[in-house]
């Protein structure tokens, strides 16, 4: 029962399991032909392998395959559909390649790619072709592609070490790991050779030329020996993950993880790629750690820090930056955090001052340190005429000119002012008024110029102020201890001032940040709506990236807008548009500073959220991002997608919410009209059967028709749909409430003969500004609700008039009223009272008051005094004065 146990699958790595499945399975498969060398049958044998898919009735494409003339493998490509090359032109020459769009417009089963690690010519969309290659495979179309084992990025330095030749063109190990499937060209060396010689690679005069540098036998068989340790390791390890993945028992390995330390030197990138190859060897873990210090790098440390940690994440090394004073120490506690098992570091290579002065060697010290934590240091060859500068440096200072002339002054000022005082404190005390502005200038200057006020105002209290004066002589040992002291002590002093003053700035640069993060998220957790995350993602970024941004969204078909919809002084071209739109399809950046339309003067994030893809946000860089400025824009960018992805959600919850209450209004609506036309349909049978089976009077026969018209309760229907979608807009014009009346009147005729009807309207009466037939539909409306409550004989009053800017109309009958319970209700949709008679849906008043709100007025309804119901309705109008008539009557 417990093997059974042990052997069952945990729920969340077979939930993972299956979705990586289902994310590969969405994928294109990438297959990869991997040579030792140039010439031996990658692509022959990957064009020999299409034929054989073609027989089996697969769609294969050639997207661009290179045959170098040579007869076999041209012979091979015939068959096979070609899409036509794309030409550029570059230095005043066409370049041909390979054409991306036309490829997945073709959309193919599979597609050949030769060259996987060709750069792409200038203005293409991508850089290198590799990148071409991942766009291929996310539109779910295979690939068959070529590559050779100097052009993997892990391995270029070990192969310009065998064969002298430094390779430009390379490819991230991730691809090829990724890769579902990679078969190996193999040829031994010496057939290889021959092929040389024979001409079946290059020309005869090249080919001799290939055989007297690279294609040396020695070279070959170390690139042989290369390539099958590389595929023989990615089979094991395939195996290995097969055996995880069905759960078979075996000897595993304890999981082990590597922790590769990389600073500003190019001998990091040495370091990544040796540590990358100990892991694939030892199917082992691996991350990357830099500790950021008080030292400021200079523009080509910067440079270079970029270059190495763009490597890494090419190598797919995960980067860690962390900061602290000693290295040694932030090394090993995050190492412990993280479970590493290998510490890998580069050996120390230069000596100067300050790394004389530390207090014990860095290698030393790690190894003491570390505990169980295996140390692994890795050196490199050097050429001879660098082994002097790599062992003896001078430190590095990042101060400019301006600040060294600047603190000769203020020291070469500070003595002559001291110097009247030697007298009357004497020279000793000069020493402490020195070495006190020593102090005070290491708060404000770097390391450098704080060395040069500790040796200038050493040498100058020692010329001017030490007995005897104007001399370098000192007679007396507590003096020349004395001055000693002061050099050391001055230059000590300065140099921790100007450590702290650093360290406390990096901390204040931390600290704004981590605030500036703590407000955006606090800002825009306040805020709902579109606009106001708009207007604070855009004032964030510009105070504190200084960065001048476009946020485009997408649209509610889920397609990015084609406008910008905040002020921003960006304003992006139709290709510039269609580059976010790529950027917003593949949910990666492009544009300037990337691998992908570097051309562009904008660089284009896409806001990605948890689930979806938001939009895409264009900024103009003037340089790119150093490393902490850009770990900083990673932070605010998921910040300001999940806020627009919880909007975005906000939006559709409460559309979904109205198309939710709409579908209870319609079968509210179905189930009122299905009841309701049950008298009219058989009050409309009646009297059609009446009509065709009898002769009767013009007087009856239009009573009769009247019952068959249903234009009332459609009319009602139609307008409370209106009302629903927020459609009505009233369309203010002049009106006479003269012809109000006798409009509503009109339409009314048979209903209103029943009852004594009193029209009161004032003889001044004002023409007004309002919606003729919104206004007439209320009058209607409510004439016809007291012609329903009223008793016939009884008084219905009319009364309309104009009084301080309002439109008052009052509509009075002496019906039976309103209970008081439901004076508040009457207005509700589908409302009826208890004693309403039978035959209406309790929408006519619901309409009133909404085409009362339409313009800006209100209606009440109220109990009169002696019986009967009030509905007083006031709206705010304009009138036509003279002005407005000598206007009109002059057009």
């Amino acid at each position: 029962m417990k093997d059974i146990n042990d052997n069952r699958p945990n729920p969340d790595e077979l939930l993972a399991s299956l979705k990586t499945e289902e994310e590969k399975n969405k994928r294109g498969k990438l297959k990869i032909f991997f040579g030792m060398c140039a010439g031996v049958g990658k692509t022959y044998s990957m064009l020999k392998a299409a034929h054989e898919e073609r027989l089996k009735g697969i769609d294969i494409i050639i997207g661009y395959v290179e045959t170098h003339k040579r007869k076999e493998t041209a012979e091979l490509v015939e068959g096979f559909e070609l899409i036509p090359r794309k030409s550029y032109e570059y230095k005043s020459t066409n370049v041909e390649e390979m054409d991306l769009d036309a490829i997945i417009a073709r959309k193919p089963q599979i597609v050949l790619v030769d060259e996987l690690a060709h750069t792409n010519a200038p203005d293409s969309r991508h850089i290198k072709r590799y990148h071409d290659v991942l766009e291929i495979l996310d539109q779910g179309i295979n690939v068959y592609t070529t590559l050779n084992v100097q052009h993997l990025e892990s391995r270029s330095d070990t192969v310009a070490q065998i064969t002298g030749i430094v390779v430009r063109e390379t490819v991230p190990d991730e691809i090829f790991e990724n890769a579902d499937e990679v078969e190996l060209v193999d040829l031994p060396p010496l057939e290889l050779l021959q092929r040389l010689s024979e001409g079946k690679v290059y020309t005869v005069e090249r080919s001799k030329e290939a055989i007297e540098n690279f294609f040396r036998k020695g070279n070959i068989t170390a690139l042989r020996e290369m390539a099958l340790r590389i595929v023989a390791d990615r089979v094991d390890r395939q195996l290995h993950d097969y055996m995880q993945q069905k759960r078979i028992k075996g000897p595993w390995k304890s999981g082990l993880h590597l922790l590769v330390a990389v600073g500003t030197s190019p001998y990091s990138g040495k370091l990544l790629r040796w540590a990358k190859n100990l892991s694939y060897s030892m199917d082992a873990k691996i991350q990357a750690i830099y500790v950021e210090t008080t030292h400021n790098l200079t523009s080509k440390e910067q440079e270079q820090f970029n270059k190495n940690i763009s490597l890494a994440k090419q190598l797919g090394i995960k980067v860690r930056i962390i900061t602290s004073n000693d290295i040694v120490k932030a090394i090993v506690d995050f190492a412990q955090k993280e479970n590493v098992t290998h510490i890998i570091v580069g050996k120390p290579r230069v000596r100067n001052l300050f790394s004389m002065l530390q207090l014990g060697n860095f290698v030393n010290r790690l190894i003491r340190y570390s505990g169980n934590i295996d140390v692994y240091i890795l050196g490199s060859d050097s050429l001879a005429k660098d082994r002097f500068r790599d062992r003896v440096s001078v430190p590095s200072f990042t101060s400019n000119i301006r600040q060294y002339l600047i603190i000769s002054l203020l020291v070469i000022t500070s003595s002559i002012a001291c110097y009247p005082l030697k007298d009357f404190f004497g020279y000793q005390v000069i020493s402490f008024m020195l070495l006190f502005l020593v102090s005070i200038f290491a708060i404000f200057y770097g390391t450098g110029p704080i060395l040069l006020a500790a040796t200038l105002s050493a040498l100058i209290w020692d010329y001017f102020f030490i007995p005897p004066q104007f001399t370098m002589h000192i007679e007396k040992p507590e003096d020349m201890m004395m001055l000693v002291m002061f050099f050391i002590i001055a230059l000590l002093n300065g140099i921790l001032t100007s450590k702290v003053r650093r360290q406390e700035k990096n901390i204040r640069i931390r600290e704004e940040r981590t605030h500036a993060l703590y407000q955006l998220t606090k800002e825009l957790s306040m805020v709902s709506g579109i606009d106001d995350v708009l207007k604070i993602s855009v004032s964030y970024i510009h105070k504190y990236f200084n960065l001048d941004c476009a946020i485009i969204l997408k649209n509610e078909l889920n397609l990015l807008d084609k406008q910008i919809i905040h002020d921003t002084k960006i304003s992006l071209s139709e290709n510039e548009m269609s580059v976010a739109a790529w950027v917003y399809k593949h949910s990666s950046k492009a544009g300037k500073y990337t691998n992908t339309l570097p051309s562009g003067k904008y660089t284009f994030y896409p806001l990605t959220g948890i689930n979806d893809n938001m939009g895409v946000i264009a900024v103009e860089h003037a340089h790119t991002f150093t490393q902490g400025e850009e770990q900083f824009w990673e932070a605010c960018i998921p910040q300001i997608s999940g806020k627009f992805e919880r909007e975005f959600l906000r939006n559709t919850a409460k559309k979904a919410y109205i198309l939710n209450e709409s579908d209870k209004l319609y079968k509210t609506l179905f189930n009122s009209i299905s009841h309701e036309l049950r008298i009219p349909v058989a009050t409309i049978m009646g009297a059609s059967d009446t009509l065709l089976s009898q002769s009767f009077s013009e007087d009856i026969r239009n009573k009769l028709y009247n019952e068959i018209r249903l234009n009332r309760l459609i009319e009602n229907l139609l307008n409370m749909s209106r009302l629903e979608s927020g459609r009505i807009t009233p369309r203010f014009n002049c009106c006479d409430a003269h012809d109000l009346v006798n409009k509503v009147l009109e339409t009314l005729q048979q209903e209103i003969k029943p009852f004594d009807l009193s029209i009161i309207i004032p003889p001044d009466m004002p023409l007004v500004f309002i919606d003729f037939g919104l206004i007439e539909q209320v009058m209607h409306n409510l004439l016809l609700n007291a012609t329903q409550n009223a008793p016939e004989g009884s008084k219905i009053r009319l009364k309309l008039f104009y009084d301080n800017g309002l439109f008052i109309i009052q509509v009075m009958d002496r019906g039976k009223g309103f209970p008081a319970s439901e004076l508040l209700s009457v207005f509700n949709k589908f409302y009826r009272g208890k004693d309403a008679k039978a035959g209406g849906t309790g929408l006519g008043l619901s309409i009133v008051k909404g085409f009362i709100e339409a313009h800006k007025g209100t209606v009440i309804a109220e109990n009169r005094k002696n019986g009967g119901a009030i509905f007083t309705i006031k709206i705010p109008v304009e009138i036509l004065n003279q002005n407005k008539l000598s206007l009109f009557e002059s057009e």
